[in-house]
């Protein structure tokens, strides 16, 4: 759309910010900001107008645990990456990407990929106007143990050292090793890191509830990230993991399956942001019995999945700050708002989880002064739906209007 300046009809405007919904709206956008939020139109007709009087307008969504790179998982472990090329990896991020983005998802933090840095060719492509997406917080690669939950795991012994240095970039397995890779992996230009804390329930050979990193190696790619002006995520399933993760100062924990109470008081007093995948482990079960998923990958997802809705229900009254993140590239990315019904039942009110998904995903990021919330000086990113998403939440999976920056992604008015 240029600069022109664009009007917008709302019917109805969820303010995340004041946690209220706001009526006859019109939102003037020039360029890829939003300039002003009226009440009334203005007296001027000449500007272009885009009619969303009969829908809800919300900010353009988050997902701060997100995969864009690769297929969706089969199940059968990661020994099979090295059949793909970082090419083809690429490739099917852009899918992935499209799909995102035509879900209404505008902005996402990309917790990592096998095939180091592929994320962030992504985000500059997109960035460049080169293929549609959402505006990207790259990971660049896990950090992780040798043969840990960010590892390939599953290979013969003997074929170990043939392995691209790209699917192992960030193995560590020492203080000064992790320092190292955190530096390589954000010189090589990633916005944040991942640190695989547990191992993980996709990953074979790997035990969730087991701690893989040290504390002390945990704080040492805290501090590393920190003189880069940056955080760490950390992958963490089993609560000593949680614990020794949030003592060494992350940002947040992903997954965060089999919380205790003690992790649970834990992460609120230190105000740890929890993101956890509750709508995965359904598709998982489901997906897993028709395609023949490992045995191994079915057992740990049925040790995790219900510990993991328990616990995400214990941390929304001990007040925990939650983030939305979904683990989509487990599941299809065209499905990234089937989260919010889980979350409003395992505990969240509708605004709480449309609050998870806009300003407090905005904050986790740092990103709160460009994205997450429908204010002056933000960037012109919304999404508009036919429904009430604070009658019903799942209304958010089926967007009718989508803009980025500006610029309209998809308009299904009907």
């Amino acid at each position: 759309m240029g600069d022109e300046r664009v009007l917008i009809r709302a019917g109805r405007l969820v303010d995340v910010a004041r946690e209220e919904v706001l009526t006859d709206r019109v939102i003037a956008v020039e360029g890829d900001r939003i300039v002003d939020v009226l009440s009334e139109a203005p007296a001027e007709t000449s500007s272009p107008t885009i009619d969303l009087s009969g829908h809800t307008v919300l900010p353009g969504l988050l997902d701060t645990h997100a995969h864009m790179i690769g297929e969706m998982e089969t199940g059968l472990g990661y020994a099979s990456l090295v059949m793909r090329t970082a090419a083809q990896e690429a490739m099917s991020g852009v899918r992935n990407a499209r799909a995102t983005v035509e879900a209404g998802f505008t902005t996402v933090r990309d917790v990592g990929t096998f095939r180091a840095f592929v994320d962030c060719a992504l985000r500059d492509a997109i960035d460049a106007g080169d293929t549609p997406g959402p505006r990207m917080m790259c990971a660049g690669a896990f950090v992780t143990v040798s043969g840990g939950g960010g590892d390939v795991t599953g290979l013969a012994p003997d074929v170990d050292a043939t392995i691209p240095i790209d699917l192992r970039f960030g193995v560590a397995n020492s203080v000064d090793e992790v320092r190292t890779r955190v530096r390589k992996i954000l010189g090589g230009g990633a916005d944040f890191i991942k640190v695989i804390a547990t191992g993980a329930v996709l990953t074979e050979g790997t035990s969730p509830g087991s701690p893989e990193f040290s504390e002390d190696e945990i704080r040492a790619a805290v501090e590393e990230a920190g003189l880069y002006g940056t955080h760490v995520a950390a992958h963490a399933h089993g609560a000593e993991g949680i614990m020794r993760a949030v003592r060494a100062g992350v940002r947040s924990i992903e997954h965060g399956s089999l919380m205790d109470d003690e992790a649970i008081d834990l992460m609120a007093s230190h105000g740890t942001y929890l993101v956890a995948d509750v709508y995965d482990g359904d598709w998982i079960a489901e997906e897993g019995a028709r395609g023949g998923w490992s045995a191994e990958v079915m057992r740990k997802n049925d040790e995790t999945t219900d510990a993991q809705r328990e616990g995400f229900a214990k941390s929304v009254k001990a007040g925990v700050k939650i983030a939305y993140g979904t683990d989509s590239g487990v599941y299809p990315h065209a499905w990234v708002a089937k989260q919010f019904a889980y979350m409003v039942r395992f505990g969240m009110t509708p605004m709480q989880a449309i609050r998870s998904a806009t300003v407090v995903a905005a904050e986790l990021m740092g990103w709160q002064d460009r994205v997450g919330s429908i204010a002056p000086g933000m960037f012109a990113d919304l999404v508009a739906v036919a429904g009430d998403p604070l009658e019903d939440v799942s209304s958010l999976e089926d967007v009718a209007f989508v803009m980025k920056g500006g610029a309209i992604i998809k308009k299904d008015l009907r």
